[in-house]
């Protein structure tokens, strides 16, 4: 069965970057697919922060996140990757790379696959 692997993540200071990855853990990324990241923030819901279709390249951020977050794909049907820069506290979390077959993209039951989450942590 397919899965999904996360890398990246850890701990910097606000105004630092990370850069997470997500790739599949055979075969590759359907090009049909979306393939989003997620935020779990201590104490609060799991939200959607980005997505990208894979076919297209057309990339969605959350507000909270626009300007300061990329995502973005090496060759097709491999790697997605979330860059983030300009870190700040409340980026704190857990984040987690799932892929759906389409649908809105911050809604999670259309997505089928999850990664196991990487953590991040910004100090002020």
């Amino acid at each position: 069965q397919v899965q999904l692997m996360q890398s990246g993540g850890g701990s910097v200071q606000a105004g630092g970057s990370l850069r997470l990855s997500c790739a599949p853990s055979e075969a590759g990324f359907s090009k049909n697919w979306m393939v989003g990241w997620f935020h779990k923030a201590p104490g609060k819901e799991r939200e959607a922060v980005a997505v990208i279709w894979r076919g297209s390249g057309k990339t969605i951020y959350a507000d909270s996140v626009k300007g300061r977050f990329i995502v973005s794909q090496d060759h097709p049907e491999t790697a997605v990757f979330l860059t983030m820069d300009n870190l700040k506290p409340e980026d704190t979390g857990i984040y987690y790379c799932a892929a759906g077959r389409g649908g809105t993209w911050t809604r999670e039951l259309f997505y089928g696959l999850w990664g196991p989450g990487t953590q991040v942590t910004v100090s002020a």
